[in-house]
């Protein structure tokens, strides 16, 4: 403890006395004279810069997001770049409507403008899926967008991508936090102007020519024009930006296909940082959809839709013409219309490639894996993260093994089309709507359609339970609860047998009936996962930022009432097993 107030107290100081910092920054500190506990959260480490980059509280400090962290996390990167030569291609940039978020995009710039590489900067906020696609309609070798995504208002984060377009995977993760962390100075930074920037070629700002071509890869997707032209002139959507960057592509591509009632919550439509109408920017947080449900009553909505701030992700809900009601979607039923409709659709025009691949996560709903078998595609598990469905769309462009089709995740987000190699909630909120305009052509909505689906596939419901641990006790308690469940694996949990045991850790599947270890094709995780008897299962794993940890949760039902029952016995026996 005293070593740590050591360091903090020198860490400080060097920020007040150097020259490297600004005189803003240092009376930020010295307002602070006397508050031990916030200067310590500030300066008793580094801000990480992990394997997707950076994500931080706002404010000065090395444990904060500012210009010099993202200066010395831009640094590091652009150390890559040099020795992978990729200054000229250059790096496309992207930013939200978050604090600081134009601030921290243009410090980025600048610092690879100095050091000898090329950038394309976006003249204004957009979605973090237009990135993915300007940097590779660009050609860049990387890009970055500055986004928190739907964390509270007091954070921002820092996202690098690579050439294909998809977040860095292994081993380029590591490479290149290797070289961030390499920075130990924050002297070593370099930074220009942007006048001569700009003077030397090397800060570009692009626009609406991003715009129209990423709309343009968009309208390629759509599957029944028609349709869409004829229903369109009735279907009633209300759509909520959340006060981040989907309002205009949103509206521009719902409007072009020839959507003619969007209804976009007024008090939600601007951009704002501090998100005054919301607690929290996230679809996955019913809250966020009030000013938005209130609306679609009073104009007789079909769906309501939201999209987090920089609109990767879609929460929706859709109403219930039986009871009235208006009824939330996870993110596994949003994905599992959108895929069902693809594939049924494809087959009808005899469009389904005999290698056609749906790819998804280890902890998203398994009612795909009934959708993949009905139409004759094969389904494929990555780790949690949509970085590495993008990166499996660049392995079968690389051995031309498989077609991608659709990849989704359960927490909100999903990808139509290889435009682009992340969460695309622009591009799911066009297929969402035109899935939904075909079904009312047939005398369904959206509601009735997902409960076809459970009768067609079974009764799949899905629960997430996450456990909280304080401080560095926290985290040990934590370290310890996975290796006791990994040194004695239980053979049932809530009263269902285990079939198979997956430690990704050690990358190894264990059969439970044949005894038998098979490798388990993927990379090494500290992530636990149990198969289990009735197409039930969970899986555990520890959070990459703070003393969490979360057990994901599936079942199958006959009908949706056992389904629920069998989750909540499942729910209780992770519990149990987390010694909760």
């Amino acid at each position: 403890m005293a070593e740590m107030k050591k360091q903090v107290a020198e860490r400080c100081r060097l920020w007040l006395e150097s020259p490297v910092f600004d005189e803003g920054t240092k009376a930020e500190l010295r307002a602070l004279e006397g508050n031990e506990a916030e200067l310590t959260d500030r300066f008793y480490r580094d801000l990480e810069f992990g394997t997707g980059g950076l994500r931080g509280v706002l404010g000065a400090g090395t444990n904060r997001m500012n210009v010099y962290t993202v200066r010395k996390a831009t640094q590091g990167l652009a150390n890559y770049i040099r020795k992978n030569q990729g200054e000229e291609r250059g790096v496309a940039i992207a930013f939200d409507s978050r604090r600081m978020s134009p601030e921290f995009a243009k410090e980025a710039a600048l610092c690879l403008a100095a050091n000898g590489i090329r950038v394309y900067i976006f003249e204004s906020l957009r979605p973090t899926p237009m990135l993915s696609f300007a940097l590779r309609h660009l050609k860049c070798i990387a890009g970055i967008v500055v986004t928190a995504s739907h964390n509270p208002p007091e954070y921002n984060g820092y996202k690098v991508y690579w050439e294909d377009g998809a977040q860095i995977t292994a081993p380029r993760d590591k490479e290149i936090i290797g070289e961030v962390n390499a920075i130990t100075d924050f002297g070593q930074t370099r930074t220009m102007e942007q006048e001569e920037a700009q003077a030397g070629g090397l800060y570009q700002v692009v626009g609406t020519e991003i715009d129209d071509a990423y709309m343009e890869e968009l309208r390629k997707l759509v599957i029944h024009p028609e349709t869409i032209r004829e229903q369109g002139r009735d279907m009633r959507i209300v759509y909520t930006p959340l006060h981040g960057t989907g309002n205009l592509p949103v509206r521009r591509i719902l409007r072009e296909l020839g959507f003619a009632h969007i209804y976009v919550v007024p008090e939600q439509e601007l951009p704002d940082g501090d998100f005054p109408t919301v607690s929290y920017p996230n679809p996955e947080d019913k809250n966020a959809f009030a000013l938005a449900l209130k609306l679609a009553g009073q104009v007789d909505a079909d769906i309501v839709l939201a999209t987090d701030p920089d609109a990767d992700r879609l929460g929706i809900y859709a109403k219930n013409r039986e009871t009235g009601e208006y009824e939330a979607f996870t993110g596994n039923m949003s994905g599992m219309i959108i895929l069902e409709y693809i594939l049924s659709q494809k087959r009808e025009l005899k469009a389904i490639p005999v290698n056609g691949a749906v790819v998804t996560t280890i902890v998203s709903g398994k009612m795909s894996c009934g959708i993949a078998r009905a139409y004759g595609v094969e389904r494929i598990e990555t780790l949690t993260g949509f970085k590495y469905i993008g990166e499996q769309i660049k392995f079968f462009e690389q051995d031309h093994s498989r077609e991608f089709l659709f990849g989704y995740e359960e927490s909100y987000g999903c990808l139509v089309g290889t435009h682009a190699r992340d969460k695309d909630a622009v591009a799911a909120v066009m297929a969402l709507c035109e899935a939904a305009a075909y079904y009312r052509s047939q005398g369904l909505t959206l509601c009735q359609q997902m409960e076809c689906l459970y009768e067609k596939y079974g009764y799949f419901q899905e629960g997430l339970c996450t456990i909280a641990r304080k401080g560095q006790e926290g985290a040990q308690k934590i370290r310890e609860l996975l290796e006791r469940i990994r040194k004695e694996p239980p053979d049932r949990i809530g009263g269902y047998r285990v079939k198979r045991f997956r430690d990704y850790k050690k990358g190894r599947i264990l059969d439970y009936g044949t005894g038998e270890e098979t490798p388990s094709g993927l990379p090494e995780s500290n992530v636990l996962y149990f198969d289990l008897e009735g197409d039930n299962w969970c899986c555990i794993r520890p959070s990459g930022t703070e003393p969490k940890v979360k057990f994901y949760m599936g079942v199958k039902g006959g009908s949706r009432e056992e389904a629920g029952e069998k989750l909540e016995k499942l729910t209780a026996a992770v519990r149990e097993l987390a010694g909760e």
